[in-house]
């Protein structure tokens, strides 16, 4: 953590130690990333359970900045099972999208680093693969593969300059395309276009991004992601930009196509009525920690944690006619000097006593619901 000046100000001396600290550690990251020839029982791991798709357990994701290390995500642990969706929720800057960027180390590079813990991918057949731990080159084999990712924006995604079939079929090319000529690459990704419902696919295939609508272009992008039928699909808030009609389709599509090739979805939203619908599981994020996670039906109808509950409180309701929606007070703690107790300790409306001691550890209220939260030390399911 870098010492400030009374004013607020980093001093040149002080930002240049700082620089040189990361460029150190960073460079160590990187080195063995680069490795070439890496032998496979370095990465090879174990699943602690078979039924899972994927285990983050205990990541921690840092970036290293001239002002400080940022923590974006600090020791969060949770599964995603095989052929379920799980929501990964909370507020913009939380950890959302850095925890899946994580899986699919695509990292801004060389300030953002894995520095600890596992995430562990199913290859099947009782084999699996700790992603952390992989070389660059081997890395490469598995994004599209098995773990693919729509993401949020499509018409930054997608490149303006090449025809959407271009962009399809070199996805099929790069990851699939052995043995098969251009007309069978083209065929394949003409079938996918029509796979996510857009009816003049093969008109589609020789267009432009921009001459396609905001649907259209989700759509390609996630025929892109399954182009390869992947394990996983990391669905980056891929309705955002869209208007009502358009996200509810396009959920239903993924939900489908989700059944269709068995794959399993960690899907990433801020939208608790998205989450509502789509997710079996639900993961509820704060300041890069997880305050609670558990089934859906368990955090929507019984929310333990103070942020869950503030979140439940603060969307709309049909029906229920308010004079101004309830807003969570206070913001978010600074992430390069985080407080050494509950993170929400600040903000929170329900502080007990304990609350200014060490950051809650877990508890557990049933098998599959769990809470970091001093109001739940009673002795029952502590971990």
């Amino acid at each position: 953590m870098a010492k400030k000046k009374a004013e607020g100000y980093l001093s040149a001396k002080e930002s240049r130690r700082i620089s040189r600290e990361n460029r150190r550690i960073t460079n160590e990251f990187e080195k063995k990333r680069k490795r070439k020839n890496v032998p496979e029982s370095e990465y090879l791991t174990e699943m602690h359970d078979p039924g899972n798709a994927v285990e983050f357990d205990n990541l921690h994701t840092y970036f290293f900045t001239d002002a400080g290390t940022v923590k974006s995500v600090d020791g969060v642990t949770f599964e995603v099972p095989i052929g379920k969706t799980v929501g990964v929720v909370g507020e913009s800057g939380c950890g959302k999208s850095v925890t899946s960027l994580s899986l699919m180390q695509l990292l801004q590079r060389p300030q953002g680093q894995v520095v600890e813990g596992e995430i562990r991918l199913n290859m099947g057949d009782g084999k699996a693969y700790d992603v952390t731990k992989m070389p660059n080159e081997k890395l490469q084999e598995l994004r599209g593969n098995y773990v693919s990712m729509i993401f949020q924006e499509p018409m930054t995604a997608l490149n303006p300059v090449f025809r959407i079939g271009d962009q399809v079929s070199e996805v099929i090319a790069l990851h699939n395309g052995e043995g098969k000529s251009k007309e069978e690459i083209a065929e394949r990704s003409i079938a996918l276009l029509k796979m996510v419902g857009i009816a003049n696919s093969e008109g589609v295939y020789k267009m432009f991004p921009h001459e396609l609508s905001g649907g259209m272009r989700q759509r390609v992008m996630i025929a892109m992601a399954l182009a390869c039928s992947p394990r996983i699909i990391i669905a980056d808030e891929p309705t955002t930009a869209l208007d009502v009609t358009i996200q509810a389709q396009v959920l239903d599509l993924l939900r489908n196509l989700k059944d269709k090739i068995n794959s399993s979805i960690m899907f990433i939203t801020h939208d608790l009525g998205v989450i509502a619908e789509m997710a079996d599981y639900v993961v509820v994020m704060y300041a890069g920690r997880i305050v609670e996670k558990g089934l859906a039906e368990e955090i929507f109808a019984h929310p333990a944690h103070p942020y869950t509950i503030g979140l439940m409180a603060s969307k709309p309701v049909v029906g229920k006619q308010v004079d101004k929606l309830y807003a969570i007070p206070g913001k978010v703690p600074n992430p390069i000097n985080m407080p050494n107790y509950c993170y929400f300790k600040d903000r929170c409306e329900m502080c007990v006593a304990q609350c200014g001691g060490d950051y809650p550890h877990e508890v557990s209220l049933s098998a599959t619901h769990k809470v970091s939260c001093y109001r739940y030390y009673d002795g029952k399911g502590e971990e």
